[in-house]
Parts: structure tokens; sequence; C-alpha cells
């Protein structure tokens, strides 16, 4: 889950990191009452989870109360690649002397974390890393000792802060350490991390994007959730507790694990090639159990989506045996009714195969095909769609 600046500022206050006053406002008078509260310059900015705000027109510096409900009223709804503007957080201004920039993450790749740090960094890293990657200092951080002080120094050294600035540097890298471990982040980055005409190190900008599989130690992180923000086929997923991830295709497809499904929309991308470029609408895993209850609720999931036009379900047959899926299937097509309206192409193979077949087959349901092959059965899945 990505966080929202001002969500991240918050944090970041939590746990020691120096930030500036902000406060959240969702109209242009709001904007208003939080200028008069931190008084003298203040900075509107757009809270959307994309980058680019500034260069969108997002981001407003403000000298008075009337400037700041005039940005206000400029940025609310305005759409920045493709978020559209519905809260601004009103920032105390600042003097910067210098923008640096730091951050530390999950290095998938390694299999650790990394911190990356430059001196020479801020909002413009981006180009930075790639015109002269040299001065983007990248240091692994063990995941059990994390980033002490000593740590600290080494990332700052490493990303050239001149003597003069470790003492002030380390501590706040430290700091974010903590809230990196603590809250179990992915990702915290400060861009950009400043430095103050009066030598204050400040977080002027963060970013956190928190780890869902480790939500269940942080029931705290569920008043942290943009309901807005969460595309409602998802939440109707997770209200069944299925493994359901949106994607823009045409076909529905469930499988029982994640290999396989993963493997399906393999192939059914492959195979909608061949038909006018037809691509999977979802990932949907089962798990092992699939009980009528159980594929009812995920064809009621792919079935609300209006992108759909046919669904493909790819089972095999393990400890849940192909007879108990078919009878799912049956069961679900029962259960929903006329809520089925859209062809189904199944396929099953492993235990009790011929006794799966054999009853979807008696079963003669008008929606389902029963195909034998995995490539076939995507093959057909993607002709209907594409029809």
């Amino acid at each position: 889950m990505d966080l929202y600046e001002y969500q991240a500022r918050d944090l970041f206050e939590h746990y020691g990191v120096p930030v500036l006053a902000g406060v959240v406002a969702d109209t242009p008078e709001e904007a208003r009452a939080a200028a008069e509260r931190l008084a003298g310059t203040v900075v509107v900015k757009a809270q959307v989870k994309t980058g680019g705000r500034g260069k969108a027109g997002g981001v407003k510096v403000a000298h008075s109360p009337d400037e700041a409900a005039a940005a206000a009223e400029a940025i609310l709804g305005l759409d920045i690649k493709g978020h559209v503007v519905k809260r601004l957080m009103v920032a105390a201004g600042a003097r910067i002397e210098r923008e640096f920039y730091v951050s530390i993450l999950l290095d998938r790749a390694n299999r650790s974390y990394l911190s990356l740090a430059s001196y020479e960094g801020g909002m413009e890293i981006e180009e930075l890393a790639s015109t002269r990657p040299d001065a983007l200092a990248r240091v692994e951080v063990d995941p059990i000792e994390g980033v002490t002080l000593d740590k600290a120094r080494e990332i700052a050294r490493a990303a050239r802060f001149p003597d003069d600035l470790l003492d002030d540097v380390a501590p706040v890298l430290e700091r974010l350490w903590h809230v990196y471990r603590d809250e179990d982040a992915t990702l915290v980055e400060v861009n950009p991390l400043v430095r103050t005409e009066s030598g204050e190190i400040i977080a002027l900008d963060g970013k956190i994007t928190l780890d869902d599989n480790a939500a269940f130690r942080h029931p705290e992180h569920e008043a942290l959730a943009d309901a807005g923000d969460v595309d409602p086929l998802e939440a109707k997923a997770k209200q069944h507790d299925l493994n359901y991830v949106k994607l823009d295709g045409q076909v529905g497809v469930i499988g029982n694990g994640a290999g396989l499904v993963m493997s399906t929309l393999d192939v059914v991308s492959y195979a909608g090639e061949r038909h006018g470029g037809v691509k999977p609408a979802n990932f949907l895993d089962i798990g092992g159990g699939a009980s009528a209850d159980v594929m009812a609720a995920g064809l009621d999931v792919i079935l609300s989506d209006p992108q759909v036009k046919s669904v493909f379900v790819n089972v095999f047959g393990g400890i849940t045996a192909c007879d108990a899926v078919a009878n799912g299937i049956v069961g679900a097509l029962a259960k929903l009714g006329d809520e089925a309206n859209k062809p189904l192409v199944v396929r099953l193979d492993g235990n009790n195969v011929e006794e799966g077949r054999r009853i979807l087959t008696d079963a003669a349901h008008p929606l389902v095909t029963l195909v034998d092959t995995m490539d076939a059965a995507a093959d057909r899945a993607a002709e209907l769609a594409a029809a």
C-alpha cells in the first residue's frame, strides 16, 4: 500500500524524522484556514499517489491565506497522470539551501535491503540516476543489523556528503530505517531531503510503501487505506478471502495455485494475439478449495467485471480432486443463476479427472465448454472473448 505524502509526513514525525508542519485540506476554505494557522509562506501540495506533481501544476507557493485558497481552488480536481486531486496538504515553507536524496528499499533481485542516496539529488533524481549513475550511491543494508549510526555515516560518505554534514544527516538516515523496519515497509524515500539556510536538515517530501503481507502485524495500517483508491472488484474479492488482482483484459481467469494461474495468464496472452489482442482480465487463485461457495464467489467477482467477455477455469486436481471442482462449478452456476451470463471454458486435469469431466458433461450447462488441454482451452476462451 502506497501512502499519501501527508501520511508519510505523520509517520516521519512519529519516528523523530525532522519534518515541517503540515495541515490536510479538502476545500479552498480549509486551505485558507490552514495557511492562517501556519502563518507565513506555505506550500499547497496535491495529495496523489504519483510523481510529477510540481510539473503538472499540483504544487504552488502561497504567501497569504488568500493565495493559499486560490492555489487550492486551482489544484483540487486537477488530473495528474490519471489521478484526480481530492485532497491537499498545506505545508509550512522553508528557505532551502540545498537538496539531497535518500531512500531505503527492498532489493528483490539480491534478496536484501538497499539504501540509495545522493548529495547531488533532489527533484531531478531520476535524470541524475540515468545520466550520472556514479552520483547515486547504492549501499546494501543487512536486514539484521539495519542502519546504525555508523552504517548511516557509511551511506552518507558513499553519497559524497561532505564531512561537516555527516553528523546532521546520519541520524536522519537511522530514523528512516526505524520507519522502514518497524512499519514493515518496502520503500521509504525522501525526495528531497533538504538543508535550510539556517542549517536544519528536513525531510521535505516523503514516500512510503507498506508491505500488505505484513498487515496482520499492523491493524493500525487499515486506517491509512483509501477506500476510494481500491478497485471495487478487488475489494469485493477480499471480502471472500480470494486472491484476486484486476488486470486490463477480456478473459476472466480462475485457477488453483499461484503458479498455475500465472502460467494461465501467459497462455491466454499468447492465444489472444491470434484473436485481435485479447488479454487476461484478472489473476484469481482459489487455492486448494474449490467448493461451490468458493467457485461461486470467484465467478461472481469475475462476472461483475464489465470488461470480461469469457471465463477460463483452469484447474489441476491435486489434494482437491477434479470431481470436487466439477461439482463446485455446477453448484456455482446454479447458485448464481441468471447472474452467470458469460461463456465458461473449463480445463480439468489431474486427480480424478475422468469423473470431473463426466460431471460437467452430464450437467450440459449451455455456458460451459469443456476442453482437454490448457493451450486449446486458452485459445477457445480468447476466441469467445473476441467474438
